[in-house]
């Protein structure tokens, strides 16, 4: 048994709140994504609109994951067409046609809030815009799963069934987690797999659900910076996030926000 933290109600509380300022940064961000603006430029109006409007703290900026590999250097995650996560802004400006995966995680009273949109940069081409809209759907099919009883393995499984019926593939290196007083936390939620495998789910986790989904193949490859995922076939990848509690009937969605997308009208 794996040491997943139960969340007590203040936990929850703190978490809604930290949650809640992540996903209004997406909203806040979305009017300046455009051709002709870098993605560091949008880090700097992220970071600022963290630290000075929120009051709270950018959880990536100078985040360690192994004393190998240097800290994260930037307030924000900006994964560009090919680039699957973990992508490092940088003074190239976005181009029309671009699909651009936002990340943001924001730390307030000591709990962190997590989630990922994606974002057309222009006038984007069907194909890639049929990406986007599949994997968002796949998070939702996703999160659908997220009950008391359920296991961890329902959500990777119901996601990969979902994806590769479109002809899509889910990348296999990376996965959600579990979020709150720490970043990344026990349990880990695989994107693909067999139903009814991993630990049972329970009132109290908090964890997210972030599915990473490929145009072409699953393969991956890492870029000299060694934070940066690419596809190995140079496909288009794209990827939604979003942090949900289980509750005792069901799921709540933490990260909320005026402005967030809709969901599918096919999930209930």
């Amino acid at each position: 048994m794996s040491k997943i933290v139960i969340k007590n109600q203040k936990d929850i509380d703190y978490m809604r709140v930290s949650c809640k300022l992540a996903a209004e940064v997406l909203d806040y961000i979305s009017a300046f994504v455009k051709p002709g603006v870098s993605t560091n430029e949008l880090d700097e109006l992220c970071h600022d609109y963290i630290v000075n409007v929120q009051q709270a703290y950018p959880s990536p900026l100078n985040y360690v994951v192994d004393s190998n590999i240097p800290p994260y250097p930037k307030s924000i995650c900006t994964s560009v067409n090919s680039e699957i996560c973990h992508g490092i802004p940088n003074d190239k400006p976005l181009k029309n046609g671009d699909i651009v995966n936002i990340d943001i995680t924001v730390y307030k009273n000591g709990y962190h809030g997590d989630t990922s949109r994606m974002f057309l940069v222009g006038d984007v081409s069907l194909p890639a815009k049929r990406l986007c809209q599949i994997t968002y759907e796949s998070m939702w099919v996703g999160i659908e799963q997220v009950k008391p009883g359920n296991y961890f393995g329902d959500i990777g499984h119901a996601i990969e069934t979902y994806v590769t019926k479109f002809g899509y593939s889910v990348v296999h290196e990376f996965c959600g987690h579990g979020v709150g007083q720490v970043f990344h936390e026990e349990p880990q939620i695989v994107h693909y797999g067999k139903p009814k495998t991993g630990e049972i789910m329970r009132p109290g986790m908090i964890f997210t659900i972030e599915p990473m989904i490929n145009q072409g193949r699953r393969h991956i490859k890492f870029q000299p910076n060694r934070w940066t995922a690419v596809t190995k076939d140079r496909s288009l990848s794209a990827q939604w996030e979003h942090s949900v509690l289980v509750t005792d009937t069901g799921y709540e969605v933490l990260t909320v926000s005026p402005n967030m997308p809709l969901k599918p009208k096919f999930i209930g």
